[in-house]
């Protein structure tokens, strides 16, 4: 007898730090047809200290399912072998208001964490950063695991191509000395 495929159903959990209520609002916008309920606030407590987050949770569904399936394998990040073809620059803001930092208020540099990910992806990520947007990187080691990092004209770019995605909320991960109007040469 055949079996049967039968659909993961997958569900997206969006939780941020309470300061980041704005993006989670502009997430639920996007999401509305797959919340069930607005975002809530709750604390979580780790190590004894006491972070108030924001967030929500969406239904499950076969197509949440798909991209877990296509984003995880056994609980782990993974990075498929085709997502240059999918990637845009708004998915590149998502992920860097998600996963991004700037380097300092007094850096062009930006880092895009993915410590969670397997250095074999890493890899793969930044081929795509290259290959599609033609933004170098290089990778810094953390007690986490491993970032990749944008430095100078690399992050410069990067943001040009984010910039129009980027909330209003989430500019303070744009570095300072790239938010700064450039006035024309004379």
């Amino acid at each position: 007898m055949e079996k049967l495929y039968t659909p993961t159903l997958g569900r997206l959990k969006v939780e941020q730090s309470y300061k980041n209520k704005n993006y989670v609002n502009w997430l639920y916008r996007e999401f509305t047809n797959w919340v069930r309920s607005k975002p809530k606030s709750k604390e979580k407590k780790v190590w004894n200290k006491t972070y108030q987050n924001y967030g929500f949770l969406t239904y499950g569904h076969r197509l949440l399912g798909e991209f877990q399936e296509t984003f995880y394998r056994r609980r782990k990040k993974i990075i498929p072998n085709d997502l240059e073809k999918d990637i845009t620059p708004l998915g590149l803001a998502v992920w860097y208001m998600d996963d991004g930092s700037i380097k300092s208020t007094r850096h062009r540099g930006l880092f895009l964490n993915t410590q969670d990910f397997r250095i074999s992806d890493v890899r793969k990520l930044q081929r795509i950063l290259s290959g599609k947007f033609g933004i170098s990187s290089s990778t810094r080691k953390d007690e986490k695991g491993v970032q990749i990092y944008l430095g100078g004209k690399s992050g410069e770019k990067f943001i040009e191509i984010i910039k129009p995605y980027i909330i209003p909320s989430m500019e303070y991960k744009i570095p300072r000395v790239l938010r700064l109007t450039k006035l024309p040469k004379r």
